[in-house]
């Protein structure tokens, strides 16, 4: 049988982790794919290091468009990045009929309605395991092992630069400032991580999660993003005390109301499995209505690991290539004219638990004055706790909130930093139990 011919556009970090991986475990591949699985021919801006990683079987050009263009390539995958010429690539890819496998999480996320509807039209398969938590399987989860559930809810961290600073800051009790540089250093975060620590990296892999949970469209304008560069080790000590984590977490969810789609710092109950994920790993879990919780965790990123999920993608890609296009698996897991457009709801209109940590002077009254303003707002108190007085006479005052939608909570907020009692802005958190 002929062999599949795979082009490579992109030869950076996982792009030679694929090629790697497709010359290691050839033998594997074949047996699982059904037929011989090759790279045929990659395209880089350094050919001769290209070549070096490839090796002399495979034609090399500087130019990517040579691959789309190639008549003798079956499957494009592309691992540029960016949403400019990726994705011209990509769709001139599937307008000549070529299957793409992808780890392009911005191109999805911000691209990924056209390029679906372009590829249902032409037929072709378009695949993206590795797109969101590098090599933990979670989209072939969600789109297929729990496709008989109604899914209620996706809790990830799924960016590994952020989860190592707070975990180093939560281990080592440093400042966000020093800990990032320490990341830099280490290679976990870029020279700018402002994709990475203000939440749009992880933004884009939960509007991917979403769409194939819910059966609506990739909506990521409409994603709320809060990052954790403001973030300070003692707010982490104090949630710490009180029995909680904090991670940057990816939160969707099915309500009467609308979809959620936020990305924010989150306490989580320390007692939580996905609390308890540390360093760059990444976590997903998710919640449907028959199964219950599950939990998927894994390398979030990295050459092999990331690469691993590329090729499975080639596999059953492979495998499909003599399906009916009418019966191959939905990109999004559902039918294409079965996608709801239900609304994003906006982040006054979410529902969730607060931690509020407040600078009052220390004087009788004050919090009484403050429980008065969370009631009228309707806002119920789960737990309080004063740290010790400073020499200014005032005292920090940490409250956990029951769930309140947070519009109420905004009120409220805005009417305490009024108070003549109390200093400065008060330091907000959300909190989710993650109890499925």
């Amino acid at each position: 049988m002929k062999p599949i011919n795979v082009g490579l556009m992109g030869v950076g970090t996982v792009g030679g982790g694929t090629a790697t991986v497709l010359k290691r475990n050839a033998e594997e591949i074949s047996r699982r794919a059904g037929r011989t699985i090759r790279l045929f021919m990659a395209a880089n801006r350094d050919v001769e290091r290209a070549k070096s990683v490839c090796g002399p079987d495979v034609t090399v050009v500087d130019d990517a468009f040579r691959i789309v263009e190639h008549p003798e390539v079956d499957i494009v995958v592309e691992l540029i990045g960016g949403t400019s010429i990726a994705r011209d690539l990509v769709l001139k890819a599937i307008a000549n009929g070529k299957h793409v496998v992808t780890a392009n999480k911005k191109l999805l996320a911000e691209h990924g309605n056209e390029i679906f509807a372009l590829a249902h039209e032409k037929g072709v398969m378009v695949a993206f395991e590795a797109a969101v938590a590098g090599g933990i399987p979670i989209i072939k989860a969600l789109r297929e092992g729990l496709s008989a559930n109604r899914i209620e809810s996706i809790a990830g961290i799924i960016n590994g630069t952020s989860n190592f600073i707070l975990t180093e800051m939560r281990e080592k009790g440093a400042n966000f400032a020093d800990v990032l540089a320490e990341a830099q250093r280490l290679g976990y975060a870029e020279a700018d991580p402002t994709f990475d620590v203000e939440g749009h990296d992880a933004g884009h892999k939960l509007t991917i999660m979403s769409a194939i949970a819910f059966g609506i469209p990739m909506q990521f304008a409409k994603c709320y993003l809060e990052g954790i560069s403001q973030l300070t080790a003692k707010d982490i000590r104090y949630a710490e005390e009180l029995g909680y984590r904090v991670k940057l977490l990816g939160l969707t969810r099915r309500t009467k109301e609308g979809i959620e789609l936020r990305v924010h710092p989150t306490l989580i109950p320390e007692g939580r499995l996905i609390a308890n994920v540390n360093g760059v790993m990444n976590a997903v879990l998710a919640s449907g209505d028959a199964v219950g919780p599950t939990l998927y965790y894994g390398a979030g990123a990295g050459a092999l690991p990331t690469a691993s999920a590329v090729v499975a993608d080639l596999v059953d890609v492979t495998r499909l290539l003599t399906a009916d296009p009418g019966h191959q698996v939905p990109h999004l897991a559902f039918q294409p004219d079965r996608l709801e457009d239900l609304p994003i709801l906006p982040i006054e209109d979410v529902v969730s638990s607060y931690y509020l940590r407040i600078q009052a002077a220390d004087r009788a009254g004050v919090l009484a004055d403050i429980t008065r303003i969370l009631a009228g707002n309707g806002i119920s108190i789960e737990a309080v706790i004063q740290k010790g007085s400073v020499s200014d006479g005032s005292a920090e005052v940490v409250i956990l909130t029951h769930r309140v939608k947070e519009r109420n909570a905004n009120l409220a907020i805005s009417a305490i930093e009024a108070l003549e009692s109390v200093a400065g802005k008060v330091v907000r958190l959300r909190m989710e139990e993650l109890n499925g």
